[in-house]
C-alpha cells in the first residue's frame, strides 16, 4: 500500500486528487494539508510514502515545505505539482529536495504512475526534461563548491562517466550500449554513485552534476 499526503490550498484540488486516490486500492490517502506548515507537520505525524506538493500556497509554500520534509530524512518522498512544465518554482523545489515533479493537468494515469515511482524510490522526471528544466535556469547554478569536489573525487572514473551520461540523458539501457556494460552492471554503477554524492534519486544527481560542473547547459 502506498500512502499519500495531499497538500494544497484549493479544496476542489484536494478533493479531486483524493477521488482519483480512492480509485486504486494500493493507493491510500492518510491526509490532506492546505498550506506548507501544515504539511511538513503532518508528514512527521504520518510519515506517509509521498507527498503530493502544491507549490503556491499561502504562508509556507512547497518549496520550504519540501525543504524541511527532506532535511527532517524520513522517509516521506516529496512529488511537486506545477502548473508549468518550465515553472521556476518546480525548478527551486527540486533543488529542495523533490523527487520529481508533474503538471497539474497531468492524465491520472500519469499522476497515479508517478506516485507509485516516487514511492519505490525512483524520479518521475525523464532526464531529458531535467535537462531542459535546468538549462532553462542555468545562470542560477554557482560554481563548484569544496564539497562538490570531495564528493566527485570519491568516484571511480567509470562512476564518473555514468554520472555524466545521466546527466546527459541516458537511460540505463543507452549507458549500457555505449559503455558495453550489462544493464545490472549500470543500475550497480548508478546505485553507488547515488550514495557517494548524497543524492536521494536520479533527478538529484543530475542536478548534483550540473551544480558541480560536470555538465554544461546545451
Amino acid at each position: 500500500m502506498t500512502t499519500v499526503l495531499i497538500v494544497d490550498d484549493q479544496a476542489l484540488q484536494r478533493l479531486g486528487f483524493s477521488m482519483l486516490m480512492e480509485q486504486h486500492p494500493d493507493v491510500a490517502v492518510v491526509g490532506e494539508a492546505t498550506h506548507g506548515a501544515e504539511a511538513v507537520r503532518m508528514t512527521a505525524e504520518l510519515r506517509p510514502d509521498v507527498v503530493l506538493m502544491d507549490v503556491r500556497m499561502p504562508g509556507m509554500d512547497g518549496i520550504e515545505a519540501t525543504r524541511r520534509i527532506v532535511r527532517s530524512g524520513g522517509r516521506s518522498r516529496v512529488l511537486v505539482l506545477t502548473t508549468f512544465d518550465l515553472d521556476e518554482y518546480a525548478y527551486a523545489a527540486l533543488r529542495a529536495g523533490a523527487s520529481g515533479f508533474l503538471l497539474k493537468d497531468a492524465l491520472p494515469d500519469e499522476l497515479i504512475a508517478g506516485v507509485r515511482a516516487v514511492a519505490a524510490g525512483d524520479a518521475v522526471i525523464a532526464p531529458g526534461l531535467t535537462r531542459k528544466l535546468l538549462d532553462a535556469f542555468a545562470d542560477r547554478i554557482p560554481g563548484r563548491t569544496a564539497e562538490q569536489e570531495r564528493r566527485l573525487a570519491a568516484l571511480t572514473d567509470r562512476e564518473r562517466e555514468v554520472l555524466t551520461a545521466m546527466a546527459t540523458g541516458w537511460s540505463n539501457t543507452e549507458i549500457a550500449e555505449r559503455f558495453s556494460l550489462a544493464e545490472s552492471t549500470v543500475k550497480s554503477h548508478v546505485s553507488r554513485v547515488l550514495g557517494k554524492i548524497g543524492a536521494r534519486d536520479r533527478v538529484q544527481a543530475v542536478i548534483f552534476a550540473y551544480d558541480a560542473g560536470l555538465v554544461k547547459p546545451s
